[in-house]
């Protein structure tokens, strides 16, 4: 047996960390990413006759991979496909297409277990339909609007208590700066002053504030759950903790039944054997889901980063829960 974990050679510490738990248990394992194609790494594949699957070789860099010997593959966060320089912008645009139809699809074609496959991936790290999908699956999600229309946005903050709503990016990919790097955008609070004509030039998402207690990050992998209260210690992290990590402090927690039922058929109806999802706790002790991340990080809680990496390499090797 060989898992396959796709992801960037450096500064994956969530591979790095079931990398080296496989390897502590013998476990074959060889790390690519499909970046290094086609200008590092050459595939030579083949499906014919009396065949169900493609086999064949993916020579990288440092390690090559025969298809046949994949018996699961953990889909982290491999990086874009790298072209000729000299090719032309028109000609890398469609070399890029044709990398992704080659070498993406032969990967996507392997009938092996994944975590999770990247098509899954995608529709369940789309805001709208995964918002959608937890409400039809038992979950409370807050009072959420979608809108280019800076009146109906306006409007919407203004009827909610308190009129107080939060703005979130509806996609996970932040604004570019001058000098092409992608920025963060963070969960930031807006009132109704705050809307301007602006809005109509695409759409933003404006959800419900939740007065919480505290956030819970809750990473599900198959049936096991596992879960942490995040208490915010500043008042950047109290808007969104991904601001200020070094003030926040973890409680491992049980999972209510309720929730737990929610997230099993979340991950049911995507099709996922890994989840990470956030829940706002209000101070009346309600549950919000609002966020759905299929491949989140889960390093960044302590107490809980030695039992999720065992609980996904156990996934990997095919060990029951």
């Amino acid at each position: 047996m060989t898992v396959l974990v796709l992801t960037r050679p450096r500064l994956d510490a969530t591979a790095d960390m079931v990398i080296h738990e496989l390897a502590e248990r013998g476990v074959p394992v060889v790390r690519l990413d499909p970046a290094d194609f086609p200008e590092n790494s050459t595939l030579a594949t083949r499906i014919g006759p009396g065949q169900d699957a493609w086999h064949g070789l993916w020579r990288g860099q440092h390690r090559d991979l025969r298809l046949e010997d994949v018996t699961a593959v953990y889909y982290r966060r491999p990086g874009g496909f790298k072209l000729h320089p000299g090719l032309s912008p028109e000609d890398a645009q469609w070399a890029a297409a044709e990398a992704r139809a080659g070498l993406g699809g032969v990967l996507m074609a392997l009938p092996r277990s994944w975590i999770n496959h990247p098509h899954r991936n995608a529709l369940a790290d789309c805001a709208p339909v995964a918002l959608a999908t937890a409400a039809r699956c038992g979950l409370t999600v807050p009072e959420t609007l979608i809108t280019n229309d800076p009146q109906e946005a306006r409007d919407f903050v203004a009827s909610l208590p308190g009129r107080r709503a939060a703005y979130k990016a509806v996609g996970n990919c932040g604004p570019t700066a001058h000098d092409g790097q992608q920025y963060a955008l963070w969960t930031a609070p807006v009132t109704v002053d705050q809307i301007t004509d602006q809005v109509a030039h695409t759409a933003h998402l404006i959800q419900q504030w939740v007065d919480k207690a505290y956030e819970v990050r809750l990473t599900a992998v198959g049936n096991r759950m596992f879960a942490a209260e995040i208490h915010a210690g500043s008042e950047a992290s109290r808007i969104d903790f991904r601001r200020d990590y070094s003030s926040l402090t973890y409680v491992v927690r049980e999972v209510p039944d309720p929730i737990r039922r929610g997230v099993l058929a979340v991950m049911r109806a995507f099709g996922l054997r890994y989840v990470a999802m956030d829940f706002l706790v209000s101070r009346g002790g309600g549950w919000y889901a609002v966020d759905v991340n299929p491949n989140g990080q889960f390093g960044f809680v302590p107490e809980l980063r030695d039992p999720i990496t065992k609980a996904l390499a156990d996934a990997l090797q095919g060990v029951a829960a």
